[in-house]
């Protein structure tokens, strides 16, 4: 997974599983800028349920103040599978 700051965006690429999040999971309170504002998830071919949850942690850390958007279609389908569409926009 790779993460670009671009303004108050963050576009997140690659992909994003398990193995992933173990290596993260630390990191993930210096992972996302203070100003960033939206989670561009265009880019990220890949997540799985760990993933899954570890963008949900993302989003609970910045208390409201963050939101996902533009899911790849493999993304989508977690989404809908979850039931996080509330999370999202488009």
């Amino acid at each position: 997974m790779q993460v670009e700051s671009q303004g108050t965006t963050c576009l997140i690429s690659g992909r994003l599983g398990q193995e992933d999040v173990k290596r993260l999971w630390s990191k993930r309170s210096s992972l996302i800028a203070d100003n960033t504002q939206v989670l561009d998830l265009s880019a990220l071919e890949y997540v799985d349920s760990a993933g899954m949850a570890f963008l949900m942690e993302l989003l609970s850390q910045a208390n409201g103040e963050l939101v996902l958007k533009a899911p790849s279609i493999q993304v989508r389908k977690l989404v809908s599978l979850y039931d996080l569409e509330a999370f999202f926009t488009e």
